[in-house]
């Protein structure tokens, strides 16, 4: 299988280099010189994008639906450049309208299509331990299941073109949700002289846990790490993408909602390079730990 992979970022960079060291026959693009070089150094051969070769698979990691529209539509455009019944996938968290419309004219050009966002970040692409949710035909996850199982510890497929993204929005609101509520409960037990460990402890054995209690928060937040390599940016772009979605199927979220504006609250303040799990900044230093002789003198 040859797989070309477009986008070789923290996120495709990686994957790329797990299918080459997995076996595959694989070669990666960028629009960036300097990000194509990186990734030439560490073994992988790679070409400006308008010289991409023929491949069985097109491989995309990319920041937004537009880039993706401008891959498959105009530059490089695999709508005229990739063989006819080769594979587009579409590993970026989109817009599942724009997915939709991009899927039609995949097909409708002779190629097959599945959108698989991932989760797990940089550290789960290279280690091929990512989570992948598929959108498409159940043949063509069939074709290219050699190179899902080289990239993942788990794929789902949950449904027809779009679909994957669908759930992936559903998940990352989810996710910065947690992020909020676990902080809020933090504090809350913190302010009461619980410590954030023990706290986090007790909440993980109980109803209350979810990966940002069990991951995120003792690997970079309390740690104080923050080096997850998935930005503030990338999540407000995924949670107004979330919104939207609920406004087009006619749904009111005011939760939802409510996750948006706070996520958006402290542009100046929390940038979008920042690493995404300082959005617990704000609610974890309301709450400086007491000691007990503090609450017993109160």
């Amino acid at each position: 299988m040859k797989i070309v992979v477009i986008g070789l970022g923290h996120m495709g960079g990686n994957m790329a280099l797990t299918l080459h060291a997995a076996g595959f026959t694989v070669l990666g693009t960028d629009v960036a010189e300097s990000t194509r070089n990186k990734i030439a150094e560490r073994g992988l051969r790679v070409v400006a994008p308008k010289a991409l070769p023929a491949a069985d698979v097109y491989l995309l990691s990319l920041p937004t639906s537009a880039h993706v529209r401008e891959v498959i539509e105009s530059s490089p455009g695999l709508l005229q450049l990739a063989p006819k019944g080769s594979v587009i996938v579409d590993t970026s968290t989109s817009d599942p309208v724009v997915t939709r419309e991009l899927a039609g004219k995949v097909i409708d050009a002779g190629l097959e299509w599945l959108d698989a966002p991932v989760s797990g970040g940089p550290a789960g692409a290279a280690s091929g331990t990512l989570g992948m949710l598929l959108g498409g035909e159940a043949t063509t996850i069939e074709r290219v299941e050699p190179m899902l199982k080289a990239m993942s510890a788990r794929y789902t497929h949950v449904g027809a073109a779009g679909s994957g993204h669908v759930v992936k929005l559903a998940n990352n609101y989810l996710c910065a949700a947690h992020l909020l509520t676990t902080a809020e409960a933090v504090a809350l037990a913190q302010r009461a002289g619980v410590s954030p460990e023990a706290c986090l402890a007790g909440l993980n054995s109980g109803s209350g846990r979810s990966a940002v209690s069990e991951v995120n928060f003792p690997r970079w937040i309390l740690s104080d790490a923050f080096d997850s390599g998935f930005t503030t940016g990338l999540m407000r772009k995924d949670l107004r993408l979330a919104r939207d979605a609920a406004i087009d199927q006619g749904l009111s979220l005011d939760l939802l909602n409510k996750v948006v504006e706070q996520w958006h609250a402290d542009a100046d303040g929390l940038s979008d390079s920042a690493d995404f799990n300082h959005i617990t900044d704000a609610i974890l230093h309301l709450a400086p730990s007491k000691s007990s002789s503090d609450q017993e003198d109160a």
